[in-house]
């Protein structure tokens, strides 16, 4: 891990800046060449991280699995997808070292107690887990006992479960974020959970995330805004490509302009410019914009000044419009030319 990647993390864990997570899951179909190149492709456009999932078929599935959505025709069973899916301990080591190449911390979310041991040893930096794991504490109290920061997504819980593995968590004193995620590919707008964001700042005294499944960039922007400082998002090539995760990623495009408006975000929130200071820094606008008092006609001196008698110009270089009130039924002691701007030397 570089020293710039994980200081990031550190930053983000302290909630001082937003953190971007490209999750490459399954797009790769198993292609250690087509992962290596889903790395720089997340990199290019700007990301934190990158993150994998870790599946050993034997260890984590059984002949029991069922297909949830049947989209390979090549694999018979499910267990034969998480087959192919594999990487072996050294490929994964030549993953972790291109993606800090890159300057990107590498995470992979386990989904066996092996995954769990490979991804400790090949040093891994935190912890993501995923929502079907999150009251397997099994698996949790495994990863508890690294002492590795932890990304807790809440996409299949309820609210006592979250809490639960919470209190798990916190008992150990981990650095820990939670996630709001709803899993669904994809993810309608209603079911998305903003409001949850905004519950969960509330609520819990944590880094708060949002894991998007939508396949578009409001969700993540509109949390950042909210004040979430993780989002993960899919990340794909095209939106052609194969896959089941297809149709709720990103693709480059998307990733890149997600990135930029993150940062423009974080940028926005993290200002304390009051009100005051950007009128004093538009001094000279204010001069240009502004409008002066100037007689509507021809006025004599004895006059006394009446609204009929006065409209404004640009610019702000005598008596301010908005004093006008100051100066009605006042006597005016010269002549003024209609148009010409009024000075405080006009009147009595």
């Amino acid at each position: 891990m570089t020293v710039t990647a994980s200081a990031k993390l550190d930053e983000a864990l302290s909630g001082n800046c937003s953190y971007v997570i490209g999750e490459i899951g399954q797009a790769h179909e198993g292609s250690l060449g087509v992962a290596h190149s889903y790395i720089d492709f997340v990199a290019d456009a700007g990301v934190d991280a990158v993150k994998f999932q870790t599946h050993i078929a034997d260890e984590e599935s059984s002949e029991f699995e069922e297909w949830r959505v049947k989209f390979s025709t090549q694999d018979e069973t499910r267990h034969d997808y998480w087959k192919r899916m594999e990487f072996s301990k050294d490929q994964w080591i030549e993953l972790k070292s291109h993606a800090e190449q890159r300057g990107l911390l590498f995470l992979s979310s386990p989904f066996s107690i092996a995954a769990v041991r490979l991804l400790n040893e090949i040093g891994v930096a935190a912890w993501k887990i995923p929502s079907g794991e999150i009251t397997n504490y099994l698996l949790l109290d495994h990863i508890i006992e690294t002492g590795k920061p932890i990304f807790l997504s809440s996409g299949m819980s309820t609210l006592d479960e979250i809490e639960s593995s919470l209190k798990r968590i916190r008992a150990s004193n981990l650095p820990h974020v939670l996630f709001q995620c709803t899993t669904a590919y994809p993810c309608p707008p209603d079911k998305i959970g903003l409001n949850i964001i905004s519950d969960f700042i509330r609520k819990y005294e944590c880094p708060i995330g949002l894991s998007d499944h939508s396949g578009t960039i409001f969700p993540s922007l509109s949390a950042t805004t909210l004040g979430a400082n993780f989002v993960e998002v899919h990340a794909v090539m095209s939106k052609k490509m194969f896959g089941p995760d297809v149709s709720s990623s990103l693709n480059f495009q998307q990733l890149n302009d997600l990135v930029d408006g993150i940062r423009m975000v974080q940028t926005m929130r993290s200002s304390s410019t009051g009100k005051d200071d950007y009128a004093a820094s538009a001094k000279n606008l204010r001069k240009t914009f502004g409008q002066s008092l100037c007689s509507s006609k021809c006025l004599s001196s004895g006059e006394v000044l009446s609204l009929d008698m006065i409209s404004s110009k640009k610019p702000m270089i005598g008596i301010p419009a908005q004093n006008y009130e100051s100066f009605l039924g006042k006597k005016i002691i010269r002549n003024v030319e209609k148009g010409s701007f009024l000075r405080l030397e006009d009147f009595e």
